[in-house]
C-alpha cells in the first residue's frame, strides 16, 4: 500500500555483518530488518512486505540459493528482489546459480560502500516509483469511484425526477433521452437516441422551429424558457419548457439542454379553480337574489315588523339549513328523508303529526333548496290555518315516481274546515310555483287541503321506502328562565352579526360584557372577563380560536361555536360544544344559550 515504508531484508548467519550492513544502507524513508538465518527471513516475510533482501550465500543449514529459491516457490516473496552477498570469488558457474535460483545481482565481499550503496539506491527508487505508482493508481481508482457514483446519483435522479431531461446536438439530433421523458411522451430512449427530435410526434413544428432558433442564437451561455403544448400518451399535454444553449470549449460545439415539465394537472386545476370560482359566484349571487326575492315578498305580504321578522328569519333559515345539507354532500345530492328531517329537527314540522311514506329519493341541489322553501311554507302555514293549528290534526306525505315523474302529495286531516284562499299569499306562490319548472296544484277540500307537486327532472331514487323518521325528544324550558342576567362574551369579527347577538341577548336579559372582533382580543377576554358563557365565532379574520376555546375550557366557562361552516372545519378536540350554524333566528339563539345554560344548573347547584 502506498502508506507502507519502504523494507529490505538484510539475511546473514553472522551479526557482525549484519551490523555493517544496516550501517551502509542507513537512510531517511527505510526500514531494516535483519535476519540470522533462511529461517528467520521466511518468517519475517510472511509478515513483512520488503522491496529488497539482501542474501549471504553462505549460511549453515539452508544456504542463499535454497532460500532464494523457497523464496520464489511462494506467491507472496515472489517477486521480491534478492541480491547475494559472497565472499567467493567470481565465476560464471556461481552466477548462474545465483539468477536461475531468482536472484538479481551480486556483491561481493570486501563491500565496496560505493556500489552497496549505488545497487541499493536504484531498488530504494525503483520502490519509491511503485510507491507512488499506487498511490496514483488508488488516486485514480477513488476517482473513478466517485465519479462512477456521481454519474450514478445523476442518472437516479434524472430518471426519478419528474422532469424529461432532454440533451441535444445543434442540428437537434438527441444524445440523451431520460426516463423521465420516456414516462411523458411515452417513447423510451432506444427509439430517440441518435433520432432527430422530430421524430417524436409529441413536438410540434412550431416548437422545433423555436428550438432550433434558440440554438442559432447569439449568445452562448443563454437560457429560454417556453410553454408549450405537446402530445402523449394519454393526450394533449401542458408543458413548461427550459433550454440551455451550450458550447463546448475545446471545439466549439454548441448543443441543447432541455428540461421539460408536464404542469397538465396544473392547468386541469387552475381551470376546475376558475369553473369553481365562477359557480361560487353564481351560486352567492342566486342566493342573495332568492334572499331579496323572499325579503321583498315577505314585507308585501307581512302584517307588521313583527310578523315581517318571524317569517323572514323562518324562511332564511330553511334556505341556510338546505345549503347546510348540501354542503355536506359537496352539492351533489341530497335526501328527501334528510330535508324532511332537517324540518322537523327545526319545529317546522310536527314529526308526532306527520306520516311519510316513499321510496328513498335523492334530490339536486337546485330542487334541494325549492323543495327546502316549500316544505317550510307548507308546514308554517299548517301550523298557523291548517291541520296542525288543532291538536288532533294531522298532515300525511306521500311520494312516489309515476312515469317519468317524482310526484309528491301533502295531505292535511283534522284541522279546521278551510276554503280556498281569495287572494294568494307568498307562501302560496311559492308552492304554487313548483320545483323544477312544474307546477303545484291545489285541492281545497273542506277536510283539508291537498297539494300535489310534481318534479320533472333533477331526482333519482337509490333504495327501498323510506318511513317515519326519528324523532327529537323536545327540550324542556326550565321554569325559571337561565338567560336573565346572565354575562356573556361575544367573540365575533362581522360587526352586523355581533350587532345581531347582542340584540338577541339583551331582548332576552342578558347583558354582553364585552365584543371582541380581533384574536387577540378574543384571547385576553376568554382569560380575564367574568362571563357565564360565551358565544365563539368559528374563525377571526381566518384565524383559527383553538386558543380561545382552551382558555374557556380550562376556566370551565361553557360556549358554543357560532359559525357557517360545518363542524369539521372548527376547532378539533371541542366535540361537545354546540355549534349555532349561521344565520340564525332570534328564537335559535336564545333557545341555544338557554339550553346550554340549563345544562349546567345541577353543577351549579351542587357546587
Amino acid at each position: 500500500m502506498p502508506d507502507r515504508p519502504i523494507r529490505f531484508l538484510l539475511v546473514d548467519d553472522i551479526a557482525e555483518n549484519l551490523v555493517a550492513l544496516e550501517a551502509l544502507l542507513r537512510r531517511d524513508g527505510l526500514e531494516i530488518h535483519k535476519a540470522l538465518s533462511a529461517n528467520e527471513a521466511l518468517e519475517m516475510m510472511l509478515v513483512q512486505d520488503f522491496q529488497l533482501a539482501f542474501v549471504d550465500v553462505q549460511m549453515p543449514d539452508i544456504n542463499g540459493y535454497e532460500l532464494a529459491e523457497l523464496m520464489r516457490s511462494t506467491e507472496r516473496t515472489r517477486e521480491v528482489p534478492i541480491i547475494f552477498v559472497t565472499a567467493a570469488e567470481p565465476s560464471e558457474t556461481r552466477s548462474f546459480r545465483g539468477y536461475d535460483a531468482g536472484g538479481v545481482d551480486y556483491i561481493f565481499k570486501p563491500i565496496d560502500p560505493v556500489i552497496l550503496k549505488s545497487k541499493a539506491d536504484v531498488f530504494y527508487r525503483l520502490a519509491r516509483q511503485a510507491k507512488d505508482l499506487m498511490r496514483q493508481r488508488d488516486e485514480l481508482q477513488q476517482i473513478a469511484h466517485d465519479r462512477d457514483l456521481a454519474m450514478a446519483s445523476l442518472r437516479a435522479h434524472a430518471d426519478n425526477s419528474p422532469l424529461a431531461l432532454v440533451e441535444c446536438d445543434a442540428d437537434l439530433t438527441v444524445r440523451s433521452w431520460s426516463q423521465g421523458a420516456g414516462r411523458i411522451f411515452g417513447i423510451e430512449a432506444a427509439d430517440m437516441i441518435g433520432q432527430p427530435l422530430s421524430r417524436a410526434p409529441s413536438f410540434s413544428a412550431q416548437t422545433l422551429q423555436m428550438l432550433s432558433e434558440w440554438v442559432a442564437g447569439d449568445d452562448a451561455l443563454a437560457r429560454h424558457t417556453a410553454e408549450i403544448a405537446a402530445a402523449g400518451p394519454q393526450g394533449q399535454l401542458h408543458c413548461e419548457l427550459y433550454g440551455s444553449v451550450l458550447t463546448d470549449p475545446s471545439n466549439g460545439r454548441t448543443s441543447l439542454s432541455l428540461q421539460i415539465l408536464d404542469v397538465t394537472e396544473r392547468h386541469r386545476a387552475e381551470a376546475t379553480r376558475s369553473l369553481l370560482v365562477g359557480e361560487l359566484n353564481h351560486r352567492i349571487k342566486n342566493t342573495l337574489a332568492n334572499v331579496q326575492a323572499i325579503a321583498r315578498q315577505t314585507l308585501r305580504s307581512a302584517s307588521d315588523f313583527s310578523d315581517f321578522g318571524n317569517r323572514f328569519s323562518g324562511r332564511l333559515q330553511a334556505l341556510a339549513r338546505a345549503h347546510s345539507i348540501l354542503s355536506n354532500v359537496t352539492w351533489s345530492s341530497a335526501s328527501l328523508d334528510e330535508i324532511l328531517g332537517d324540518h322537523i329537527h327545526a319545529g317546522t314540522l310536527d314529526g308526532d303529526r306527520l306520516h311519510r311514506s316513499g321510496p328513498a329519493i335523492k334530490l339536486s341541489p337546485e330542487n334541494t333548496l325549492h323543495l327546502a322553501l316549500v316544505l317550510h311554507e307548507l308546514g308554517t302555514n299548517a301550523v298557523k290555518y291548517g291541520a296542525l293549528s288543532q291538536p288532533d290534526g294531522d298532515v300525511h306525505l306521500q311520494w312516489n315516481i309515476h312515469g317519468s315523474e317524482l310526484v309528491l302529495v301533502w295531505r292535511e286531516s283534522g284541522g279546521p274546515a278551510v276554503t280556498a284562499p281569495t287572494n294568494l299569499g307568498f307562501g302560496s306562490t311559492l308552492i304554487g310555483s313548483g320545483i323544477g319548472g312544474n307546477r303545484a296544484v291545489a285541492d281545497w277540500r273542506p277536510e283539508g287541503v291537498i297539494w300535489t307537486i310534481r318534479i320533472g327532472s333533477g331526482f333519482h331514487r337509490t333504495d327501498a321506502v323510506e318511513t317515519n323518521p326519528v324523532r327529537e325528544t323536545p327540550v324542556e324550558t326550565p321554569a325559571t328562565d337561565v338567560v336573565a342576567g346572565r354575562r356573556i362574551l361575544v367573540v365575533e369579527d362581522e360587526a352586523l352579526v355581533a350587532m345581531d347577538l347582542r340584540a338577541g341577548l339583551e331582548e332576552a336579559g342578558a347583558s354582553v360584557v364585552r365584543i371582541a372582533r380581533t384574536l387577540p382580543d378574543a384571547i385576553a377576554a376568554a382569560a380575564g372577563e367574568e362571563i357565564d358563557l360565551a358565544l365563539l365565532d368559528g374563525n377571526l379574520g381566518g384565524k383559527p380560536v383553538d386558543e380561545v376555546a382552551s382558555i374557556l375550557t380550562r376556566r370551565a366557562i361553557p360556549f358554543c361555536f357560532v359559525s357557517g361552516y360545518g363542524r369539521e372545519h372548527l376547532p378539533r378536540g371541542f366535540a361537545d360544544n354546540p355549534v349555532l350554524a349561521k344565520p340564525f333566528a332570534a328564537e335559535t339563539l336564545i333557545r341555544t344559550v338557554r339550553d346550554i345554560l340549563s345544562a349546567r344548573l345541577p353543577e351549579q347547584h351542587g357546587a
